[in-house]
């Protein structure tokens, strides 16, 4: 008897807390906002114009940034979302291997827009892991001479635009029933560019990078 009251006093403690989480359903819309690493490679993966003279073992790599996303993700079924960020992350690129500490690129900014379509597992209680997968185009602007690379003679540099997809996978925790909750995401993305340096009218140095950056991102969703 007393086992039965301890139990129905526990019962009757912990029913307050026991927030029921609302279903998803066709036609919500979730937006989150993160803090985001990007973290890209930035390594050569073919030199295809080099009037510099490269010393061997020449290599780069990109810096790391942290910023601020927004995620803006549509429901076309409890389990299946489309999603769609905005973001942009600012990246030197320095020299490596033969090339370590050399100055290379400067601000160089990336937009990444992307597309992916998400698949989500409830596992009740709130906690939907997801896996999905898409498009993306890198556009990439305001990059500088560095100035070892300046220091050469390069007087422009430019980085193409390019196509690429994305793996990624996460987890979305209700915090209660109104819509807010935790959000935990990293994507892998699969895209590289194109690094022209050029003396006035003339390309010195034209190689291909492969950026492929992890992208880790944590913050709060709200879905309505």
């Amino acid at each position: 008897m007393l086992e039965t009251r301890y139990c129905l006093a526990c019962a009757a403690i912990a029913l307050p807390f026991a927030t029921p989480v609302a279903a998803q359903k066709a036609g919500d819309i979730q937006v989150k906002a993160f803090v985001t690493g990007v973290l890209p490679d930035g390594a050569i993966a073919e030199v295809e114009t080099d009037l510099i003279g490269l010393p061997p073992g020449s290599q780069t790599e990109a810096s790391d940034s942290v910023v601020p996303t927004v995620a803006i993700e549509y429901f076309a079924s409890p389990n299946f979302s489309l999603e769609t960020i905005c973001c942009v992350t600012p990246h030197d690129v320095r020299g490596a291997g033969a090339l370590a500490g050399a100055e290379l690129i400067d601000d160089a900014i990336i937009l990444p827009a992307s597309l992916t379509a998400k698949y989500h597992f409830n596992l009740g209680g709130g906690f939907k892991p997801y896996v999905g997968a898409g498009a993306t185009y890198f556009m990439i602007f305001s990059e500088n001479a560095g100035a070892d690379a300046a220091a050469l003679g390069a007087t422009d540099v430019d980085l193409s635009d390019e196509f690429g997809f994305l793996l990624q996978g996460g987890v979305d925790i209700a915090l209660n029933q109104r819509g807010l909750g935790l959000s935990l995401n990293a994507k892998r993305y699969f895209v590289g560019t194109t690094a022209t340096f050029r003396a006035g009218q003339t390309v010195a140095l034209q190689s291909e990078h492969d950026l492929n950056p992890w992208v880790v991102s944590a913050g709060l969703a709200y879905r309505f």
